[in-house]
């Protein structure tokens, strides 16, 4: 991957390998080839969310904010 891709790529990409997984008929080293892909992509994505938690944090702890008792709109 010659650019980085941002949480909403990463998690795009997994959906088709998913899918290809899922829907295609692959041969046994098509089928490892892509699940391996998808685990790659599924460390990156998991290390964006960490990122994001780790800055919401900081900026929470910087503002004197407490995270505890938040209700998310819907």
């Amino acid at each position: 991957m010659s650019k980085e891709l941002n949480f909403e790529e990463l998690m795009a990409k997994l959906e088709e390998i998913t899918n290809k997984l899922e829907k295609e008929n692959l041969n046994l080293d098509e089928s490892v080839e892509l699940f391996e892909e998808g685990m790659k992509l599924s460390k990156l994505a998991n290390e964006k969310l960490e990122n994001a938690e780790k800055r919401i944090t900081v900026l929470l702890d910087t503002e004197n904010l407490k995270e505890e008792n938040f209700i998310p709109e819907e």
